[in-house]
């Protein structure tokens, strides 16, 4: 147990510190690499649903059999090695520090008035067309992308983690993987990304709420608002987003800085409207990109801490 906590604080502080040095290999685009393979065999013809279901297992276990066969080696021959390896997985599997550069690589063109540049920046970490967005609009994409994947990239991962050690996070990244790749409701992959989007939202249920949570509760209140009406305004607007998690984040960053996300968007030309959500008393700006990462690194420390605090109580008394 002691080797499991270190492990992930290990991990957890790669991640901080160092995040995923630029041009090494990464698991995730080997399980990409698996994923388009296999959707190119088996996304066609009937019974799609269920082939989607069978890739979404094979997967899992061949991912998730790795990373348990790597980590009970290390540990077998010896257990600083095991601590070493284990944490090392956990932080490759993490994104603190690559989330907060590429927020940051959108903001500093932003406030330097590189308007292009900022565009271009911005449009590596979103789906939305950027060419013809101004400050406002720039700021809202990185802002939501940031809020959201705070729990994608960082909260969710390591509640899997503390659950189950680095095979756990692994498979939370493999489901994860696939929902960005294939969990669309478009006409190619409604079918067959159907099982592989609803088990992102269920594993991703309890740690984005968690993190929503402590949005309000820890971090800069931005925005001045009472936390009664800012926690009544976060849980009826997270409610009122598409996505059956995301909401509780951006609705929980956007009541903290007062702001007003969501909105009209286009991807490839086609203009998509969703709910807006937040209070809307203070004009989106680019230094609130930098709020939203300093929200991401406040509530990951505290969401890592408090895990750790109740495994040790829990341990400890039994």
């Amino acid at each position: 147990m002691q080797a499991h906590f270190l492990s992930i604080a290990v991990g957890f502080l790669l991640d901080r510190i160092i995040g995923d040095p630029k041009n090494w290999p990464h698991p995730v685009r080997w399980i990409g690499t698996c994923i388009s393979k296999l959707t190119a065999v088996l996304n066609k013809g009937r019974a799609r649903v269920l082939k989607g279901a069978g890739m979404l297992f094979i997967m899992i276990v061949l991912v998730t059999t790795v990373v348990l066969a790597i980590v009970v080696a290390a540990y077998q021959i010896h257990s600083a090695l095991g601590i070493a390896v284990e944490g090392i997985l956990i932080a490759i599997g993490l994104a603190q520090k690559s989330l907060r550069d590429a927020a940051l690589e959108v903001y500093v063109p932003l406030i330097e008035g590189d308007m292009a540049e900022s565009r271009k920046k911005l449009s590596w970490i979103v789906g939305r067309d950027t060419d013809n967005l101004q400050e406002s609009g720039i700021a809202r994409g990185a802002i939501e992308t940031v809020s959201e994947n705070a729990s994608d990239g960082v909260t969710a991962p390591l509640f899997w983690a503390f659950l189950f050690g680095a095979p756990g996070l692994w498979l939370y990244k493999t489901v994860n993987t696939l929902d960005s790749m294939i969990g669309y409701k478009d006409e190619r992959y409604k079918d067959f990304g159907k099982f592989s989007a609803r088990a992102d939202d269920v594993l991703n249920f309890i740690p984005a709420r968690i993190t929503g949570l402590l949005i309000l509760l820890t971090t800069p209140n931005e925005g001045g608002i009472p936390f009664r009406k800012r926690f009544v305004g976060w849980g009826k607007d997270a409610r009122r987003h598409p996505s059956p998690n995301s909401g509780f984040l951006e609705a929980a960053t956007a009541w903290q800085l007062g702001i007003r996300l969501g909105g009209k968007s286009t991807y490839r030309g086609v203009v998509s409207k969703r709910p807006e959500i937040g209070p809307g008393e203070n004009s989106v700006q680019a230094k609130h990109i930098k709020s939203t990462i300093t929200q991401m690194q406040i509530v990951s420390f505290v969401f890592w801490l408090l895990l750790t605090v109740i495994g040790v109580m829990s341990y400890a008394i039994t």
